[in-house]
């Protein structure tokens, strides 16, 4: 969600500033823009639509610069056109700023702007924080970052900034409160990004800034103060994220080619913490928590989207296995509804990006009630991973589609691995069960290569169902959270309306839509809960409905029964949902790419949604 790239050094900034903007477009936007400050001064230019367009409209011109900062908008004040999108100038265009995030009192400071004498071109709440600025740096004196840090502390909301000033071609700002923001540490050299996609072409060593750190870089060093004005030592992490990794390595779109990623992604979200062969479990991030999750009395797991399936799929296994009871919210209704959380509640939060605001906002409220937080998410060093007291990373890699799926794949691996930790070491988990469960943990990446050879044959079937405006997808047991997951794939990216139920709950009103033009995906696996499930496709059958099954390899019942099967291997059930959704993740890729839809981008998402 909005893209930041700046830089200040050595190379030409334009070029560098917009293939940072496209690495960054997996983020979601609707416009983009550029400033950059030479001899002609600070000039700005912007485009509502893709970097692409922006591009376009700087083709041709000269714009050398060593210094300059871009930015794609997801919009939030004001629609998506060119006025709107970022940069902004400030009153009397001695500053450019780009900013990710919300200021919730931009009204209040506007208004006295306002009565000052100032004027505004956009809506947008960032052109009120430039303009309040440059009002304090002009009339109280002091340097610029004074005048940020000054203004900075009024502000109520959420930020990720950085400035340009005309007076000073050697300096560029930057500061952050809930929303992430990395520099990059070059030779003679500084980068400025949402994150480390766009700075690893030209350097490792970073910098995360923390939440009220301001970064004043100048005259060729950095300096991070604080809002109460107290230099920190910046800490320089390496970054070991590779350039090919964010780059499509010849599949059509990037959705395509994490799907096909996932019997690595899987493995790498197991490796160095599982042996079966010597019945080892190891989780570092947890060990020192171990003993408390064990013997919690109650895990509440917060998430988002394909996040918080992953939680619906880990209150089965922690209650199957560990038996702990689970459970699972919205992070997005959590802190809303004043829960009831006490010092012996464990919390997990999971995010992909591990900028999840709604997520982080939910771990501060359970911390706050002393709650013991862990963390499950992707992202080295991002905030969420800084905000937990333990947890794990999923190593899964970098994901830049929107609609995510190693990410969810990954994080059901990690949560299984915990749900399996904290049944050990509380003792209520058979020592045959827990080494078989690892023997078959170590045999899903090969079984997620085997449903991956199924993928013409359920391009065949998506190409079908391209005419569909509405899907069901049934699942009982461990499988419904997959049919949730499979609905807002297809949802995501080709905008059929689809939903996921429960497949007993069927019969409770959605029955009432199913007739011949009605698909419904059916996970029909071969366990417990699979004789009930036939009677669930055998109701919709009689009503006509369209029934694509996933079924398991040998099933010589169902393909007699239903319209069409797509076969996963055999898997322990507790296991299933790591394979069980790769063939909806397909389904969901093919139909929206027959429809001609941006797989990779879809409207109005973002990946990594950094406001409330």
């Amino acid at each position: 969600m909005c893209g930041i790239v700046a830089y200040i050094g050595h190379r030409e900034a334009c070029p560098l500033v917009i293939k940072g903007l496209k690495r960054l477009e997996y983020r979601g936007y609707d416009s983009a823009g550029v400033a950059l400050l030479n001899g002609d001064g600070l000039k700005v230019y912007k485009k509502k639509g893709k970097v692409s367009a922006l591009e376009q409209e700087l083709n041709g011109r000269n714009l050398p610069a060593k210094i300059g900062m871009g930015h794609t908008r997801w919009a939030t004040h004001g629609e998506p056109n060119d006025v709107n999108a970022h940069p902004h100038y400030s009153f009397h265009r001695k500053l450019a700023i780009i900013h990710n995030g919300i200021i919730e009192n931009y009204a209040t400071i506007k208004e006295n702007l306002i009565r000052k004498g100032h004027t505004f071109a956009s809506e947008t709440d960032t052109e009120v924080l430039g303009q309040f600025i440059e009002d304090i740096w002009e009339n109280q004196g002091g340097t610029l970052e004074e005048a940020v840090r000054l203004a900075l502390q009024e502000v109520v909301g959420a930020y990720a900034i950085v400035i340009m000033t005309e007076d000073d071609p050697n300096q560029l700002i930057a500061a952050r409160k809930g929303s992430p923001l990395v520099i990059g540490i070059g030779e003679g050299e500084f980068f400025c990004a949402s994150d480390a996609t766009p700075i690893i072409e030209y350097t490792k060593d970073v910098v995360y800034l923390n939440d009220y750190e301001i970064a004043v870089i100048k005259d060729g060093s950095l300096r991070i103060i604080t809002l109460d004005n107290t230099t920190t030592t910046p800490y320089v992490h390496k970054v070991e994220l590779e350039l090919e990794a964010i780059e499509k390595g010849g599949f059509d779109h990037f959705m395509l080619k994490e799907i096909f990623e996932q019997p690595r992604s899987i493995a790498d979200s197991m490796r160095g913490r599982v042996n079966a062969d010597t019945g080892l479990l190891l989780l570092g991030g947890l060990r020192d928590y171990l003993d408390k999750l064990a013997a919690s009395k109650r895990i509440v797991i917060v998430g988002c989207g394909t996040s918080w399936h992953a939680g619906l799929v880990a209150e089965y296994i922690f209650e199957e296995l560990a038996r702990i009871p689970v459970e699972v919210e919205y992070a997005s209704e959590f802190r809303y509804r004043n829960p009831i959380i006490s010092e012996g509640d464990i919390v997990i939060a999971i995010s992909q990006s591990g900028e999840t605001a709604d997520t982080l906002a939910a771990i501060e409220l359970a911390k706050s009630k002393g709650a013991t937080i862990f963390g499950v998410c992707n992202v080295v060093g991002s905030s969420i991973a800084r905000a937990t007291h333990a947890g794990a990373y999923t190593h899964a890699g970098p994901e830049i589609g929107v609609a995510s799926t190693k990410a969810f794949t990954a994080q059901v691996t990690v949560l299984t691995l915990m749900a399996l930790a904290a049944a050990q070491r509380k003792g209520v988990i058979a020592d045959s069960l827990f080494r078989q469960l690892l023997v078959e943990l170590e045999s899903i990446p090969a079984k997620v290569e085997k449903v991956l050879q199924a993928a013409e044959k359920i391009k065949e079937i998506a190409y079908i169902f391209t005419y569909a405006r509405n899907f069901i997808y049934l699942g009982r047991g461990l499988n419904f959270p997959v049919a949730l997951e499979g609905a807002l794939k297809l949802k995501e990216i080709s905008y059929i309306h689809a939903e996921g139920y429960p497949a007993a709950e069927m019969k409770h009103g959605p029955i009432a839509l199913i007739d011949e033009d009605m698909p419904v995906v059916v996970i029909a696996t071969k366990d417990s809960s699979y004789e009930k499930v036939v009677s669930n496709i055998q109701e919709v059958k009689a009503r006509k409905g369209r029934v694509i099954a996933i079924t398991t390899e040998g099933d010589t019942q169902l393909p007699g029964m239903v319209d069409f099967t797509i076969e996963i291997p055999k898997v322990h059930e507790v296991l299933m949902p790591l394979v069980s959704v790769v063939p909806l993740q397909l389904l969901a890729y093919d139909v929206a790419v027959m429809r001609g839809r941006n797989v990779d981008q879809p409207r109005n998402l973002a990946k990594s949604v950094t406001v409330e």
